[in-house]
């Protein structure tokens, strides 16, 4: 077969001519195309790089927040366990000064109803013991009774100052100077005495005293037996109500 090289030649020259105007118009416009696309998606990676090390970092620094809230949490905590444990041994202390002195007050209450419920009871006690001892003297007392006082009385005039013997010396606060030159002794006793028993009892007082006073003579059925002396501002108790009298008065202050 023979070939055209006239054919041929211009064959080559049409594919060239071909190949040059599909890498003008076809070849070329794909390439800048592709590199373009390339170029963007190169931009869309390094966007993409660039935001996913943004969110890493914003991620890390979120990680780090979080750590220091934990760890500031943590703290706060501990901070306040620290501090309710304070405010409580605070408010356990308080109430427990609280709940002792609420104890002495109460100790103290029940201590003073005590000694109150004891004085009542002592002073009822004592009332009671001279109510009975009134009755009981009030039927043994008599003109016997008292006339056995009235010597006791006398004895106690007669017996010199300072002796032993005689126990407590009655006359001891005595003072005359109270008394002016008329100044009168003035004797109550709860029956009549008989007048030897008078003369005798103004010998023995005036023999005491150093000198004579005039007596005022009455009676008194409330002394049950005895008789009270007054000098004065001076009085002495020798009956059975004033002994009475005493023990009660001895009794509500002992009490």
């Amino acid at each position: 077969m023979a070939i055209d090289w006239t054919t041929f030649t211009l064959e080559v020259i049409n594919f060239l001519v071909l190949v040059w105007l599909l890498k003008r118009f076809l070849y070329q416009p794909v390439i800048e195309v592709l590199g373009r696309r390339q170029a963007g998606v190169a931009r869309i990676l390094e966007e993409a790089r660039r935001v996913e090390a943004e969110a890493a970092e914003r991620r890390a620094q979120f990680e780090r927040r979080l750590a220091d809230w934990e760890a500031e949490k943590a703290s706060l905590r501990a901070g306040l366990q620290a501090e309710l444990e304070t405010e409580r041994g605070r408010q356990l202390s308080a109430l427990s000064r609280t709940l002792v002195a609420e104890r002495e007050r109460q100790r103290a209450q029940e201590d003073h109803r005590a000694a109150e419920q004891r004085r009542e009871l002592e002073a009822q006690a004592i009332l009671q013991a001279r109510r009975f001892a009134t009755r009981l003297l009030s039927r043994l007392a008599g003109p016997e009774l008292e006339g056995r006082l009235i010597e006791v009385f006398i004895a106690d005039l007669t017996q010199p100052p300072g002796d032993e013997r005689a126990g407590e010396d009655r006359f001891a606060g005595l003072d005359l100077t109270a008394l002016d030159e008329e100044g009168r002794a003035r004797i109550i006793s709860a029956f009549p005495v008989a007048e030897a028993q008078r003369q005798r009892l103004a010998a023995a007082l005036t023999a005491r005293l150093g000198r004579p006073l005039p007596l005022d003579w009455a009676e008194d059925g409330s002394l049950l037996a005895g008789l009270r002396l007054t000098l004065g501002p001076w009085q002495l108790n020798l009956s059975l109500a004033d002994e009475l009298d005493a023990f009660a008065q001895a009794g509500n202050h002992a009490g």
